[in-house]
């Protein structure tokens, strides 16, 4: 897909296994991508930050208003910006304090609040279209027991993405979301090493989903919560 040739996308949440794929799926196709991290993340946990199309942009805080305001009015001209930072948590409600629930809020709704806001102030100062995609998570559109926090958090992304469609599509601005179930990365594959890893989808095959909704292909697909489950 080349229609990405030149085109700079924000990826945050870069280093981890899901932001790690779709970076590798974006520079395949010719974006220059720009990475978002609070430290200098290992070179195992982010392959490509040595790349000539993959720009590390450190001491980022996605949580915080002013920093991730000056990170989004610092890039050149922006087209897409993805939004894989995000943290897990599990428990029942009766041991989820305010401050484990507030910490599911901010680091993963805050976050994508931020980045779409801004990043939509950096597309429309760049003149042109330009496409946003959210991680949420299977829990926040088929709930289960045991993980309220998280899946609340995840469920205002989506209604955020579907708020930010509305309002948005007119200026050619997209706004979707992906929603992966479990997926195969090592460390879900330590933690339940009984299941069936083979049915679980792979972070490549779900970048090549957010790499079509953050593309110039996508010209009609806007306020989507995609899943992406596999056969989990």
């Amino acid at each position: 897909m080349s229609k990405f040739k030149g085109r700079h996308v924000v990826v945050t949440g870069g280093s981890g296994a899901l932001g790690g794929a779709v970076v590798a799926n974006l520079i395949d196709g010719g974006a220059i991508c720009h990475l978002a991290d609070r430290r200098t993340p290992d070179k195992s946990r982010c392959p490509h930050r040595d790349h000539a199309d993959v720009h590390m942009h450190y001491e980022v805080d996605v949580t915080d208003e002013a920093s991730v305001g000056e990170f989004y009015a610092g890039l050149p001209e922006l087209y897409a910006s993805i939004h894989c930072a995000g943290a897990f948590a599990m428990a029942p409600l009766t041991e989820t304090t305010l401050s484990d629930f507030r910490r599911m809020l901010d680091i993963n709704l805050t976050s994508a609040f931020l980045c779409c806001r801004e990043a939509t102030r950096a597309i429309r100062d760049s003149g042109g279209e330009g496409r946003l995609v959210n991680i949420i998570a299977r829990p926040a559109i088929s709930p289960c027991g045991g993980m309220t926090a998280y899946a609340v958090s995840k469920a205002a992304i989506a209604s955020l993405t579907q708020c930010l469609s509305e309002e948005l599509r007119g200026e050619g601005i997209f706004v979707n979301a992906v929603a992966p179930s479990i997926f195969d990365t090592p460390g879900n594959r330590a933690a339940m090493p009984d299941a069936d890893h083979d049915s679980w989808a792979k972070p490549e095959a779900l970048a090549s989903t957010i790499h079509f909704l953050a593309s110039p292909y996508n010209q009609v697909t806007s306020g989507a919560l995609v899943p992406v489950y596999g056969r989990a």
